[in-house]
Order: C-alpha cells, then sequence, then structure tokens
C-alpha cells in the first residue's frame, strides 16, 4: 500500500494507458485511491469507466503504465490481486438455475475460503444484503434488485479490500436503486471496503462518494468531493422567462450575487449565490413571466468540463467493439 501525509492508499495507478490500434481507451491515468474509500468513477458511455476496471481487475492487460491494488503489481502479480478484490459487473452473472446458496457456496469454493469458516462466511453476506429468507430460493425467482444484491454479496464472500461496482443499479426502479444504496453504505461502514463505483445516476454518485473522478476520453478531467466539483458552477441555477417585449437585463448586471448571465433557447441562465434568498431581488430588476431554481449537479460539472452532458451517450461506446478478456 501507498502511504502519503500518513494517508494510506490501496489503489496506485501511474501512467496507465490501454489502446485497441488507433483507440485510446484510458490515456495515460495517474490516481490514488485511499482505504475504506467510496470513489466514484463518473462519465459518459466509451469514456473509459469500465476499460480502467478490467485494468484493475487484471481482467485485461494495460498498454503502458503500472497500477498497484492492496500493494499488489496487476501485472506482475495477478493472483494475488485477485485475491484481493470483488466486482460487481453491469451484467448479471449468478446461475439463475442455481438457488442463491448455491451460487455463493460455489463462489466460495473456487475462492478457496476454508471449509470451516465457509457456512459463516455465506451467512453472513446473505445477511449484510438482507436476502437471508430468500437465500434457498432459486435465482430465477428474484427481483432485479435482489439480483443485484446477491451479485454484490458474492463479491464479498472472501472479505476483499476493494470492491468493484460497475454500474451496480443499472436497470433498477428508483425504490430498488435507493433501496440499493443503502445496502453499499451499510457495506462501507460494517466492511471497510474500498470501493470504486461506476455509474450514469448523478444522485447515486453525489449520495455515496466520497470523492469523484469525472473521465472522459480516457483521461481525468476533474477530481473532488462532489461539493467541491459542484462550487464550480458557481452557484445556484435560475432559469428565467421575460415577458414578451421585455428584454432589457442590464439592471442585472448590477447585483453582485449574480456571477454569469447567459440567454439559452429564449430563456435567460443566471449562476446566483443563494437563489432561494436573493430571487426576490432578481424579480425586481426585470419583468418576469416564469422563474425556476435549482442547485448544481454533477451534470452541470460534466457540461462545464467537457461542453456536453454526461447523458449524452459517447459515439460508438467501444467497450462493445471488444471483447472484455484481452490479453494484448
Amino acid at each position: 500500500m501507498r502511504v502519503i501525509s500518513g494517508i494510506c492508499y490501496l489503489i496506485h495507478i501511474s501512467n496507465l494507458t490501454k489502446r485497441y490500434d488507433k483507440l485510446v481507451a484510458v490515456n495515460n491515468l495517474n490516481l490514488d485511491i485511499g482505504e475504506n474509500e467510496v470513489f466514484g468513477l463518473l462519465g459518459p458511455n466509451g469514456a473509459g469507466k469500465t476499460t480502467l476496471i478490467h485494468m484493475l481487475a487484471t481482467l485485461l492487460r494495460p498498454t503502458s503504465g503500472s497500477a498497484t491494488v492492496n500493494g499488489f503489481d496487476i501485472i506482475t502479480k495477478p493472483s494475488k490481486v485477485r485475491s484481493s478484490i470483488g466486482i460487481v459487473f453491469q451484467a448479471p452473472s449468478s446461475d439463475d438455475l442455481l438457488t442463491g446458496y448455491e451460487n455463493l457456496k460455489l463462489h466460495a469454493m473456487l475462492y478457496e475460503v476454508p471449509p470451516d469458516s465457509r457456512e459463516k462466511r455465506i451467512n453472513d453476506a446473505f445477511e449484510l444484503v438482507g436476502l437471508t429468507e430468500r437465500k434457498h430460493d432459486q435465482v430465477k425467482k428474484y427481483s432485479g434488485g435482489m439480483r443485484r444484491r446477491l451479485e454484490i454479496a458474492r463479491g464479498l464472500i472472501h472479505k476483499p479490500k476493494v470492491l468493484f461496482l460497475d454500474e451496480p443499479t443499472l436497470g433498477l426502479d428508483p425504490a430498488s436503486r435507493e433501496t440499493m444504496w443503502k445496502y453499499i453504505q451499510k457495506l462501507v461502514k460494517e466492511e471497510k471496503l474500498t470501493i470504486i463505483l461506476t455509474t450514469h445516476y448523478m444522485e447515486e454518485a453525489d449520495v455515496l462518494c466520497k470523492r469523484i473522478g469525472i473521465i472522459d476520453k480516457g483521461k481525468i478531467i476533474a477530481l473532488d468531493t462532489p461539493s467541491r466539483l459542484k462550487s464550480l458552477i458557481g452557484g445556484d441555477v435560475v432559469k428565467i422567462k421575460l415577458r414578451a417585449g421585455d428584454s432589457n437585463i442590464e439592471p442585472l448586471r448590477n447585483l453582485g450575487f449574480i456571477h454569469k448571465i447567459e440567454f439559452v433557447n429564449g430563456y435567460v441562465i443566471l449562476n446566483v449565490d443563494d437563489a432561494s434568498r436573493n430571487i426576490p431581488e432578481i424579480l425586481k430588476c426585470v419583468d418576469v413571466e416564469t422563474v425556476e431554481s435549482s442547485s448544481p449537479t454533477l451534470n452541470d460539472v460534466f457540461l462545464k468540463l467537457a461542453g456536453r452532458s454526461i447523458k449524452e451517450q459517447a459515439e460508438g461506446g467501444f467497450m462493445e467493439r471488444y471483447i472484455q478478456y484481452d490479453n494484448r
């Protein structure tokens, strides 16, 4: 493990790069991720999130650069890395003809969990994800949310130091997604895990992550806490529509709490300090037909940094064009 200024970093990444012919999936990336940290990787499809996770999990060999996980080099000590990690992929990989218990027992045997502690580990994992009462049911009878929780339980059975969650709530309804958030928070508190989370859901990253790396075109373009990233926007966002015939916004330029004024699709967009307190002052200066306000989101941050919304899907989605278990 890497220790800097008293902080223990469980993952250290140095100049890590992955190329597919002329396509650069991960581009000279440097990053340290701390012990017992939930770290979020945020970006559109094709940004490099899954490629990075697959390299750290030793499923892809880097083109160049290096990385260590729990102190083990991903190239020279792959078996040690694998014994240190759990991983939940985007696509479910549990056998739905087996019961939940049978899936976990099989995984425990594959990871050589000692027989004398195997049953306790399995029972503890079911308890942790709230599936004890359903552990003897076939997985095909589970709901989508239950299947995701089973995947997490399976990833924990060998007591890993690092858990990779690749889009853990993809396809779940909002209620199931919030339930999953609670289980992830419980994991961090009770298991003292380092979790690397990729997601498209802005609120998910905001709720769960201590730090977030925004990744685009294989590079980290911003790295900080959610609150500090959102502060890059410069306050709350106020969207106003002026009444017909009134286009004079000059009085707004004299208000010190307004940092930016833009015209977008017939609306005036303002970056404002403390919108709830200052909107009345705005309404005194201009004749407004409608007004809306919102706090900055991580999607706004990506839009500011990358020039497009994180919700816009990158063209091509290169990971779908290459096999996952590449050894080039």
